[in-house]
């Protein structure tokens, strides 16, 4: 409380009821001054008065007893708010019928007469400790007389200290001190009682900190400050009614900070949603356009009671844009998780920079990736309201001049970026529960194993596509310096086993005039399809299978051929997964046989059929974003007019693994590349 009253919520002992409440020994007997004499007069000596016979008597100041109904309102409002204006007491005041005056007085004996409860309560705990104290001393005094040595059984002969026992006592003083301090931050950590002892056999004990084999007690104290620290700021920006949009100056040209949030609806629980991000598979999982591959390094703290409560973990991942010219970007953070109230929680990351040799834990301002994260609130009917920030800083040299604009956006791997992809991942999971009851799996001719079959063989699609794009660690390719292929284009090559052989992987980034929305449209349209793709063979294509992945209108995985033509005329469909939103778009495909179709539609196993992705992917340039702030602190969600197109391949180029590459080979992939290129700007009308 502030003003006449400071309380050490802190002890475990206190009892706010002991001085909220009225006490029977010192009943407080509500009193205020009916006349307009001041405060003074009421405590005025009446001894002195009697002293003055020739002078007038002064009259008496008279005594109103308020209330029962005054007093229990007084008491109400005065648990609430013991210090009220002005104004508040002109409320109470005609509320109760009673003077602003009267009211006044009210809440100054009332405050006197609480702090001089807690006053006697705390000195009666004081003489209870005190007198604890003393026995306990008078019980280490008779101990130490009567010691035994453990060795031969005699009394203890008190003798010169050594060196050694000496340094031994003072680090044992230290640990003890370290262990301590731990055990305090661990409370505001997770809650409860904490210690580091081992609990007895078969009792509950008390909750236990798990600490990473790999830290020690000082190292880990320091990770649980730090994140702390990371989640105090991750709420402030949270609250903040101002923009959170960092624009550039010219003193920031080499180092450029970006914070930006984003709040939506997510259908998903609060509860969910933390285990999916505290798990690091799921997470990649659902971010898997953003996250290349994740990894958790450390598990430090569990969390407390059975939940995700106090859970901090060590993580390390690689963070990827959809284009060959982003590099990948390889990150070590904490992620630190704590419940804040009923359905309500948060999750933040935090950069780690530490040398394990000598245990120096670095400020996370150092770094480029400030704390960021998510708060998450429930709002029934498995919804949660999210909260999305992410706070970073990049250097505009790492980065190549297209990609400039959109990084300055939230949309590169702001909170735009991070929020899209988990509302429509959370929108493809709930439409594959809903298909569930077989009436949708009826509506597209599938059985639920068969459409849980297609959808997984589509993500291997994806996954593989991501990678020959971005060059992640999910494969092991090889970067190839060959002549006569555009700059801006890498090539890659691996080996593989499914399709057996060498598999070379193109991919290029270019900006086209045209809008996110209308070359998505273009590319999905299957009678467009003979405009741009060898693989149509001339023909327009149709849709023989569509499996939707939420309710947008793109997002889904379909089974294409060759319009006109019936199942004996081609033994080869094409198998396309698409989504757009906020956060791009993409279309992903690979030609597949109709046989190893059948087995997957059928419910087979998925992990036999071969394929050989290739697609785009699309981003907004971020030209009319980076100008544009929302009330939210994030973007205003125009459209701008122009989007950046990545284009990838990858071909067999021969089936035997201990194969060299060719330079011809190298020619194919680079012309398919050119020539796609150059028809999707003839068909768009868009000049060289």
């Amino acid at each position: 409380m502030n003003g006449d009253l400071d309380v050490d919520m802190s002890r475990g002992d206190f009892n706010p009821s002991f001085y909220l409440g009225r006490l029977k020994d010192d009943e407080f007997e509500s009193r205020s001054l009916c006349d307009d004499d001041s405060f003074d007069a009421m405590s005025g000596d009446e001894n002195k008065q009697e002293q003055r016979p020739n002078k007038k008597k002064k009259k008496r100041t008279r005594y109103h007893r308020h209330t029962s109904y005054q007093i229990q309102e007084l008491e109400s409002f005065f648990k609430v708010c013991p210090h009220p204006n002005e104004k508040q007491r002109l409320e109470l005041g005609k509320k109760l019928t009673l003077e602003s005056k009267q009211i006044k007085f009210w809440f100054q004996n009332r405050r006197t007469q609480m702090k001089t409860q807690l006053e006697r309560h705390e000195n009666v705990i004081l003489r209870q400790e005190n007198e604890k104290l003393r026995l306990e001393n008078s019980f280490l005094k008779e101990s130490m007389r009567g010691s035994l040595c453990i060795d031969c059984g005699g009394a203890v002969i008190p003798g010169e200290v050594s060196f050694e026992q000496h340094q031994l006592r003072i680090e044992n003083a230290k640990l003890k001190d370290e262990l301590d301090r731990i055990c305090a931050l661990a409370n505001r950590f997770i809650g409860g009682s904490i210690s580091l002892e081992q609990p007895s056999n078969g009792g509950n004990g008390s909750q236990h900190l798990p600490i990473g084999n790999g830290f020690s007690g000082g190292t880990s104290l320091m990770l649980m400050d730090l994140t702390m620290e990371a989640m105090d700021e991750l709420l402030k920006l949270a609250e903040l009614d101002n923009p959170l949009w960092s624009s550039k100056s010219e003193k920031e040209a080499i180092v450029r900070p970006a914070c930006t949030r984003e709040i939506g609806l997510v259908l998903i629980n609060s509860v969910a949603l933390v285990d999916s991000l505290m798990e690091t598979n799921k997470w990649a999982e659902i971010f898997e356009c953003i996250v290349a591959v994740a990894s958790t390094v450390e598990v430090i703290s569990n969390g407390s009671d059975g939940s995700r409560n106090g859970s901090l973990q060590l993580m390390q991942a690689e963070f990827q844009v959809m284009s060959p010219l982003v590099p990948i970007r390889q990150k070590k953070f904490l992620r630190y998780c704590k419940q804040h109230g009923d359905g309500l929680w948060a999750v933040v990351d935090v950069s780690y920079d530490i040398n394990r040799e000598n245990e120096h834990l670095k400020s996370y301002g150092g770094s480029k990736r400030f704390p960021s994260g998510c708060i998450i609130q429930d709002i029934g009917n498995g919804c949660s309201k999210v909260t999305w920030i992410e706070h970073l800083e990049y250097e505009e040299s790492h980065i190549h001049s297209l990609y400039q604009p959109l990084f300055g956006s939230s949309v590169g791997l702001g909170a735009t970026k991070w929020l899209a992809t988990l509302q429509r991942q959370c929108e493809s999971f709930t439409n594959l529960l809903s298909s569930q009851d077989h009436t949708e799996c009826f509506l597209i001719g599938l059985s639920l194993a068969g459409t849980k079959s297609i959808l997984k063989l589509a993500q291997r699609m994806k996954v593989n596509f991501y990678s020959g794009i971005t060059a992640s660690s999910v494969h092991k390719w090889e970067k190839l310096n060959a002549e006569n292929v555009g700059q801006d284009t890498r090539i890659l090559t691996r080996k593989s086993l499914e399709p057996s052989g060498i598999v070379l992987s193109a991919a290029t980034s270019l900006w086209l005039p045209v809008t996110q929305q209308r070359l998505f449209e273009f590319l999905c349209d299957g009678k467009c399809r003979n405009q741009w793709d060898i693989l149509s063979n001339g023909a327009s294509m149709e849709t023989t299978l569509l499996v939707p992945k939420g309710q947008r209108e793109g997002s889904c995985v379909s089974l294409l051929r060759a319009a006109g033509k019936d199942q004996n005329e081609s033994s080869m469909l094409i198998l396309q997964e698409t989504w757009n939103d906020a956060s791009g778009a993409l279309v992903v495909y690979a030609p597949v046989d109709i046989p190893s179709m059948n087995v997957v539609m059928s419910g087979g196993d998925s992990a036999y059929v071969a394929l050989l992705p290739s697609g785009f992917s699309i981003l907004p340039d971020g030209s009319s974003l980076s100008d544009q702030i929302n009330t939210n602190g994030g973007l205003v969600n125009q459209e701008s007019k122009g989007c950046l197109l990545t284009v990838g391949f990858q071909i067999l180029v021969n089936s035997l693994p201990s194969a060299k590459l060719n330079v011809e080979s190298v020619e194919t992939v680079n012309n398919l590349i050119a020539c796609t290129i150059h028809k999707i700007r003839a068909a768009l009308r868009i000049p060289a």
